[in-house]
């Protein structure tokens, strides 16, 4: 069961979700206050859209608001994380360039609809998804801020073939062979090897690039693609582990808290609906 981050859930529509209702005629919020619902009710529906990214950004790039998806693609824990914060400090400077020369377009008016991009992610990739953002107005009819959604192309290509940075970087190769095998056994030997490097140089190379070890890269990796399945799927902890290239769940759970500094369980029971009783 996909899950809320509404915790405690707001008594009042913050502000930017307010303008998010009101920026299309078919007015969102009005309709709402004619039946007597609460906005954050219905905004808490777009924690339930796997692998779809929403977001609301001011004037400035900084993200006010985002769903669990967008988090998960940043691999983030809440979203305290995220708010007051750019693409910057996700995407690297390519891609978050890109991003902002779309966002001063639709600062302009312009609405950005269904263009294919490259979209950045936790483990140093990008994928092919297709964007969509739109301005956001406050009462007056001022643009105040952007909100977007993406979704991933249909995975004809692995979903993460597409390394950030230097395509042509003998590390890329590497992150794409990581992003493809993660569950597997893989060695600084296969690595260097895809690479065309030695394993000295290789691995030299690789903690100055991302500083880590490619052996603690694989398992945080493993760790942050799992979140998914933890909080989108009821499957068990013991299939999570065996899917994502752990030995048992006590092994999963160990690397787990190593890098997320709480269980799975705990992490998937945080994520869990809470229901008014």
């Amino acid at each position: 069961m996909p899950v809320s981050l509404f915790e405690p859930r707001p008594k009042q529509v913050c502000p930017l979700i307010r303008l998010f209702m009101t920026s299309t005629d078919d007015n969102m919020l009005g309709t709402l206050q004619r039946i007597g619902a609460v906005g954050p009710e219905v905004i808490e529906l777009f924690d339930y859209l796997e692998d779809t990214p929403l977001w609301m950004k001011d004037e400035a790039g900084h993200y006010e608001w985002a769903n669990v998806a967008l988090l998960l693609n940043f691999g983030l824990k809440t979203r305290a994380d995220i708010i007051g914060r750019t693409d910057y400090d996700f995407c690297g400077e390519v891609l978050a360039n890109q991003y902002r020369m779309d966002d001063e377009r639709v600062l302009r008016g312009e609405r950005i609809l269904s263009r294919v991009e490259l979209v950045g992610r936790f483990n140093h990739t990008a994928r092919w998804c297709i964007t969509s953002k739109v301005p956001l107005r406050d009462a007056a009819g001022c643009i105040v801020g952007t909100a977007g959604v993406t979704r991933p192309l249909p995975e004809t290509v692995p979903a993460d073939s597409t390394p950030m940075g230097n395509p042509s970087s003998p590390l890329s190769v590497a992150i794409r062979y990581i992003s493809q095998n993660y569950a597997d056994r893989i060695t600084n030997d296969d690595l260097a090897r895809v690479c065309g490097l030695s394993v000295r140089a290789f691995e030299r190379q690789f903690q100055a690039a991302y500083n880590s070890s490619p052996h603690d890269y694989i398992r945080q990796l493993r760790v942050r693609m799992s979140c998914s399945a933890l909080v989108f799927s009821r499957k068990s902890l013991a299939d999570v582990a065996t899917e994502y290239g752990f030995a048992d769940q006590s092994h999963f759970t160990k690397e787990f808290r190593r890098f997320m500094t709480e269980t799975p369980r705990a992490y998937r029971t945080r994520y869990q609906q809470r229901t008014a009783t």
